[in-house]
């Protein structure tokens, strides 16, 4: 068992106001605590949590369906968009291609977050080669006020509200795994960067990046300090919040060294990736943060050498999830990465804030140092977990101590400082899937999520809408597993081979299709053309569609319910290969559509051809 490490001399007791700030160029009001001017040692009762104030942006994503390998957007393209422009009174211009269609249009001026979703929606409304159209909002850093001062890290031990990591330690130290951290990039801290491996700056906004450039190689953190009222609208001026690094510690601060702090998961390595600067970070950039720390291609990038297994965003913002971070969660999952998010620190419902309510992530609520929730802590349906993020309203002896930096704007010297909030609940938890992924990496992200929802211990204390329970990491790594070999996978059933009948080209004339599983071979014989198939779902089933079309072509695949109504798409590029999945969780059995749509290639009986696998 590795010894708790003993309480560090130097540490800056921080006091963090709770008032949620709007950030310049920032959409919905985002769930963020920055840091005040001043970062002398305060003291004193919590400052009352204050309502959102507006926020901002000057750009928007657009996905467009035919220019889906254009590197540009050509002027009739444009010229659709600005006419809703016009509408708001704004300028649009090209901005960048993020890829796939998906490009970013820069605005001549900022908009509200209501005025955004305005002119997405009409932009969208206004030309039918649009897939979707959304604000590219900011989001930002999570935490709340800060009261000083306690002297150990009470939430890694003590039994009441504690990580258990002593125990846990016995059987994993997190040894081959990689953590990225997407937040506010790092300081070389001493009592970190012995844990460090190459990460990445993906803020391509120069006044965001507050660095001289754009994105680059460099994901050290220069400060997010911000004049009054620089972010747009009213606010305070703030001091650099250093949050990256106190992030970074409590997942992987060097442990057992005689100095400073312990991480949750200590022979674990941490990938910082920044995309939050000054006054926040793009949604834009944030995704594509994503795609790259979990070991996909982000163009003009190089691919990072050590994919991460997990993904810690302690950041946040009003709204619901966006498409751009929901296909980026997407991607990361199918690469074996577990997403590990903040729920917020608004004391409502974190189904109103974004990432925490996109599907397939962990999302962590807070407890503080008796086990109860912490004032601050969203809860809801969506959260999954809860973790120690600290509860200072009650004394001055409930915080998160980890790693820091002592500079008001630029850097200064390492220190360290106690924090609060949900973004601190956050690392606990990717370091516990740190040390189960260490112990046995075959899991997938939801063997992850169920194994932290099993093992989670029952609260001390009141902590309602904060999911399964608190997170127990020697439970935990328990329910990892890992000595044992997985049973080996059924025998593969070989479908039968069903083919189209025409004319299924209408809803009413869908061709059923009776095998389980079934590959239908069909045709796609005109541009005009479309097919229907119905298959009859059990109940608790799940429906796979798999469309796999000629390799010049790009066929649609859409599912429809029993009332018609579309519940599921695929629209991938030429040759690949679209799946949707259907899970119908009643008591008896009902009817899916499915539906094949042309969309560029060939066509008619030597080039349209097409399967469409169905099984269940």
């Amino acid at each position: 068992m590795l010894p708790i490490a003993p309480q560090p001399s130097g540490i800056a007791r921080r006091h963090l106001p709770t008032a949620l700030l709007g950030c310049l160029m920032a959409l919905p009001a985002l769930s963020v605590e920055p840091p005040p001017a001043a970062l002398a040692a305060q003291t004193g009762a919590p400052v009352a949590a204050a309502p959102a104030a507006q926020t901002f942006t000057d750009r928007v994503i657009v996905k467009y369906r035919s220019t889906r390998n254009a590197t540009a957007i050509d002027s009739a393209t444009l010229a659709r968009a600005q006419v809703a422009g016009n509408r708001a009174g704004v300028r649009l211009s090209p901005h960048r291609a993020r890829g796939g269609g998906s490009h970013v249009l820069r605005l001549d001026r900022r908009l509200s977050s209501v005025e955004a979703r305005n002119l997405a929606d009409a932009i969208r409304a206004g030309d039918a080669d649009v897939e979707y159209a959304e604000p590219d909002q900011i989001l930002q850093i999570q935490w709340l006020p800060n009261d000083p001062s306690f002297g150990s890290q009470w939430h890694y031990h003590e039994a009441t509200a504690g990580l258990n990591l002593p125990a846990a330690w016995d059987q994993s130290r997190g040894s081959g795994v990689t953590v990225a951290v997407i937040d506010t990039g790092y300081r070389p801290h001493a009592d970190l960067a012995a844990n460090l491996v190459a990460g990445y700056d993906f803020i391509a906004d120069s006044f965001v990046a507050n660095d001289g450039g754009g994105r680059d190689a460099d994901a050290q953190d220069p400060g997010d300090w911000v004049a009054a009222n620089e972010c747009g609208g009213t606010h305070s001026a703030r001091a650099s919040s250093w949050h990256g690094t106190h992030v970074a510690g409590t997942i992987a601060a060097a442990t057992n060294n005689g100095n400073g702090v312990a991480g949750v998961a200590p022979d674990a390595k941490v990938m910082p990736v920044r995309v939050l600067g000054k006054c926040g970070g793009y949604t834009s950039d944030i995704a594509d943060a994503i795609v790259w720390a979990s070991g996909g291609s982000v163009a003009g990038v190089p691919n990072t050498a050590t994919p991460a297994r997990v993904l810690n965003l302690s950041l946040g913002g009003g709204g619901s999830c966006s498409t751009t971070t929901q296909n980026a969660i997407a991607g990361a999952r199918s690469r074996g990465t577990v997403v590990v998010v903040a729920a917020g620190n608004s004391n409502t419902d974190a189904g109103g804030f974004t990432p925490a309510n996109c599907a397939g992530v962990v999302t962590v609520a807070s407890v503080g140092r008796s086990g109860a929730r912490a004032y601050y802590s969203n809860t809801g349906s969506v959260v999954d977990v809860a973790a120690p993020g600290g509860d200072l309203s009650a004394g001055s002896s409930g915080g998160v101590l980890s790693t820091l930096n002592s500079g008001s704007s630029a850097p200064g010297s390492d220190n360290y400082a106690w924090y609060q909030g949900t973004s601190m609940a956050a690392p606990h938890v990717a370091g516990t899937v740190a040390l189960m992924l260490a112990k046995n990496p075959a899991l997938t992200p939801d063997q992850v999520e169920a194994a932290l929802k099993s093992s989670a211990r029952a609260f001390p204390a009141a902590c309602s809408g904060c999911g399964s329970g608190l997170v127990d990491a020697r439970a935990a790594v328990d329910a990892a597993g890992g000595t044992a070999p997985p049973p080996p996978p059924p025998p593969p059933v070989t479908p039968t081979a069903v083919a189209e009948v025409e004319n299924n080209n209408t809803l009413a004339r869908a061709q059923a299709i009776g095998p389980n599983p079934a590959l239908v071979n069909a045709t796609i014989g005109a541009r005009s053309d479309t097919d229907y198939f119905r298959v009859t779902l059990g109940a608790g089933r799940t429906l796979a569609a798999t469309l796999t079309p000629p390799a010049s072509a790009d066929y649609d695949l859409y599912a429809y319910n029993a009332s018609g109504v579309q519940i599921a798409s695929s629209r991938l590029l030429t040759g690949q290969v679209d799946s949707v999945s259907v899970t119908h969780s009643g008591s008896s059995a009902t009817t899916v559509y499915l539906r094949v749509v042309y969309f560029s290639g060939g066509t008619g009986s030597r080039s349209g051809r097409y399967t469409l696998g169905l099984s269940q």
